[in-house]
């Protein structure tokens, strides 16, 4: 039998992103006890791998790169007396507000008065769509692809396409320009571009990106490496090759609340489980994220101290 330790807590926060480490800070200043589990090795979320600048003009009035603005929200997690659990695994949450988590030095079982889901969200990737063809090298996700690029160092290909044109889709194309490599264009089944205007001009325009509006991936081709996809044109109904040897998606963000689905009921959740971040919506900068973070992070305090005397 497993050797399992057991913890206990006011308020257990599942992620330690933008929104979980806001929240643990303001939880811990409203006088809670907090623990901070996240399944990475460093704080931060996805902002280590967003070298791009947009972030904190809202939350400190300039304007910072990802990693930057991470730095600034741990800095401030860290001078607080919130526990940080990193690198483990949230396996399961039970009615009984009792986590298992799994770690390196082996599972942990946390009980909690108050839980904060602050988990980000999940990419759809290519092949939630029906396309068929061959399942090759090459091919990722516009997340996947920022992290392999700028935290791995890794070069995924040299002739890029790109399929959907939200926010991440266009960072990512001026990103591959700026690398070296041919971004031979991005594809949107609607009739015109998503994401930020921002985005659109300093990404997409500025760095003529080739843009197929009206169209999508019907098919992948190539093994053991990618070697181009069939473009449908939803307008004419016409197929186009285009040749390329990196496919990437990104086809939109789905809240991650997969740890959430077991304690889900006919009225909803429960009331000690609170959702902020991307795990309640999808933010469109990191600062709104941080607010909300903070905002549930003072609403779970106030609920967790109010139940202390209660006992677990």
């Amino acid at each position: 039998m497993p050797f399992i330790r057991d913890f206990s807590t006011d308020i257990l926060i599942i992620g330690c992103g933008a929104a979980g480490m806001a929240a643990a800070v303001a939880a811990a200043d409203s006088g809670a006890e907090v623990i901070v589990a996240d399944d990475r090795p460093v704080p931060g979320g996805i902002l280590p791998q967003c070298v791009h600048s947009g972030f904190g003009l809202g939350r400190y009035g300039q304007e910072l790169t990802g990693p930057e603005y991470s730095e600034r929200e741990f800095r401030r997690f860290r001078a607080s007396s919130a526990v940080y659990f990193p690198g483990c695994r949230v396996l399961s949450l039970s009615p009984d507000r009792t986590a298992m988590v799994s770690s390196s030095d082996g599972l942990k079982s946390i009980r909690f008065r108050e839980c904060i889901l602050a988990a980000g969200c999940r990419e759809r990737s290519i092949w939630s769509l029906p396309v068929s063809g061959t399942r090759p090298e090459g091919v990722y996700t516009a997340g996947e692809a920022q992290e392999m690029t700028e935290l791995g160092g890794y070069d995924i290909g040299s002739r890029v396409f790109i399929l959907g044109s939200g926010d991440i889709g266009q960072i990512m194309a001026r990103r591959f320009v700026q690398l070296g490599k041919t971004v031979v264009g991005m594809a949107e089944q609607r009739g015109e571009l998503g994401g930020m205007k921002r985005n659109q001009e300093e990404c997409i325009r500025a760095f003529s990106i080739p843009v197929i509006l009206n169209s999508t991936v019907s098919a992948i081709h190539g093994y053991p490496r990618l070697t181009g996809v069939t473009l449908h044109h939803l307008d004419s109904g016409s197929d186009e090759l285009i040749e390329c040897d990196t496919l990437i998606s990104a086809l939109g963000l789905e809240p991650d609340r997969e740890l959430a689905e077991s304690l889900r009921n006919e009225s909803g959740y429960s009331a000690w489980l609170h959702f902020c971040g991307n795990a309640d919506f999808v933010h469109e900068i990191a600062d709104s994220a941080s607010a909300q973070g903070e905002k549930t992070g003072k609403i779970a305090a106030e609920s967790a101290l109010n139940s202390r005397n209660g006992g677990l």
